[in-house]
């Protein structure tokens, strides 16, 4: 009559592993359209602004499921974060712009690095320039310069003529 063996199981793993190739294909899909997360990482200045790149930096781009969509994440400080939050749709179209096409649909903002509390610390290379501050003027290079005349020792006159240069220039203020 009929077959009288083990009755097979449904099981949904030969699914996820569909879905996990078809991950990769995605994934691959979608630098070939353009949107290379390495250029993403090496050109953040470029791609969103000066005054974006130096409030935050890119940690990870994740794919949605069905890969429609990636969610950029990024790291900020704190007291940046409300600013960076009010910006998320300017920095998404910034984003999406250097692209091309709409890669990017989530903006998510983190203030812990991948790593970990300790080893997060952050630090962002990209500073605008103008954050330098000016040279004191020749006066107060002067002044400072008479007040550690008297000093015989050449390390310690260099360090009380950079101590009275700041106060001057404080002062001045």
């Amino acid at each position: 009559m009929g077959h009288k063996g083990p009755k097979r199981r449904t099981t949904t793993y030969g699914f996820a592993k569909t879905d996990s190739l078809l991950q990769a294909q995605i994934r691959k899909a979608g630098e070939t359209r353009g949107f290379a997360v390495s250029r993403l990482l090496t050109h953040w200045p470029e791609v969103v602004g000066e005054d974006l790149a130096a409030m935050a930096r890119p940690v990870e781009v994740s794919y949605g499921r069905g890969g429609f969509g990636a969610t950029l994440v990024v790291l900020t400080t704190g007291p940046m974060a409300p600013m960076l939050e009010m910006q998320k749709d300017q920095l998404r179209a910034r984003v999406n712009a250097a692209y091309g096409y709409n890669a990017i649909a989530r903006v998510r903002i983190t203030q812990t690095a991948p790593v970990g509390f300790a080893e997060g610390q952050v630090s962002f290379a990209h500073r605008r320039a103008d954050d330098t501050p000016p040279p004191p003027p020749p006066e107060v290079v002067a002044a400072a310069a008479e007040t550690a005349e008297g000093v015989a020792d050449e390390g310690l006159r260099r360090a009380l003529e950079t101590l009275a240069r700041n106060v001057y220039t404080k002062t001045r203020k």
